[in-house]
């Protein structure tokens, strides 16, 4: 408390509350960016867990049109399985 005054002492008090809420606006924006950190970390998981879906999907599309195409006896579309050939497959089983 003693360095209050003696800043309020040397500076003036109009110098000393304009440093008083610097300080305070830093905490609030400090505050208020580990709201929007954890938030967007958040936000990022699901895109990934979204990601994988996709690709599980993608995987199992391919899947199903191969063994329609070969139970119809249509040529299976080698191009678009060859275009899928170097993706990897995001399932866990």
């Amino acid at each position: 408390m003693t360095q209050f005054f003696k800043l309020v002492a040397e500076l003036g008090m109009p110098i000393a509350a304009t440093v008083g809420m610097g300080v305070f606006i830093l905490f609030i924006i400090k505050y208020i960016l580990n709201g929007v950190v954890s938030s967007i970390k958040f936000i990022e998981t699901v895109i990934v867990q979204l990601d994988n879906r996709v690709k599980i999907m993608n995987n199992d599309i391919l899947k199903i049109d191969q063994e329609v195409s070969e139970q119809l006896g249509i040529p299976i579309d080698t191009d678009r399985v060859a275009r899928a050939d170097g993706k990897t497959d995001a399932r866990k089983d």
